[in-house]
């Protein structure tokens, strides 16, 4: 019988017995864990103690047993042309804005920040011609970019005493859509996050937690070295 639907995706790849796991391969296991986390599938317990394991891990196998049990989320449609936008900008003028759900974006999306703070979330969006820009504009404030960890995403844009922030750029898998992000920060900034689905901003918990598992983690290589 073969593997369900629900039972394959990225982080399942590396389940070859005898392989031995990459740093990628371990990196794609904690990235579905913790969606899984902020889904609510697994505790803050069952999280460490899988990051963990995942860390330790010495092959696919050994990464495979660490989500078999964790849904897949299903993968977005491909481009629909002839699709009419949800919308086409944002503004928040001594306010904030968000854009997110389930939405049809077009060629190109304009967003506003002046004097606050706005986020424009495409990991659940439709792309009408499989891309599009984002033209940000943040003025004494912050624009946030949410992209889908398989987006291929250039970011490029001008900055005026603050700056456009480079993290989620990248290539991304075929098939995936293409996110261009440019316009303006003046004394502000213009924020890229790639998020799992489901997921939210980073948990300050989150990193505390993986900080603690890495310390763990050289403490036992350097005491297997001696």
């Amino acid at each position: 019988m073969g593997d369900s639907p629900e039972a394959v995706g990225p982080e399942n790849r590396p389940a070859v017995p005898g392989v031995r796991a990459s740093d990628d391969d371990r990196e794609r296991v904690t990235v579905a864990l913790r969606a899984a986390f902020a889904e609510g599938r697994l505790t803050m317990p069952e999280l460490e103690e899988r990051l963990a394991a995942a860390y330790a891990a010495r092959t696919g196998a050994e990464l495979t047993t660490l989500t078999h049990d964790l849904r897949v989320s299903p993968p977005r449609p491909a481009g629909e042309a002839g699709a009419t936008p949800t919308s086409t900008r944002d503004v928040g003028i001594i306010a904030g804005f968000e854009r997110g759900g389930r939405w049809m974006v077009g060629r190109a999306f304009r967003g506003l920040a002046v004097i606050g703070n706005g986020e424009i979330d495409l990991r659940q969006a439709r792309f009408i011609d499989g891309e599009t820009t984002i033209h940000a504009t943040a003025i004494i404030g912050t624009i946030t970019v949410v992209v889908p960890e398989d987006a291929d995403v250039h970011i490029g844009g001008t900055g005026i005493i603050g700056g456009f922030d480079h993290h989620g750029e990248g290539p991304g898998t075929p098939g995936a859509p293409r996110v261009t992000i440019t316009g303006l920060a003046f004394c502000g900034s213009v924020q890229v996050q790639r998020r799992p689905a489901g997921a939210e901003a980073p948990d300050p918990r989150l990193e505390r937690a993986r900080r603690r598992l890495e310390r763990k983690q050289r403490q036992r290589e350097r005491k297997l070295s001696r």
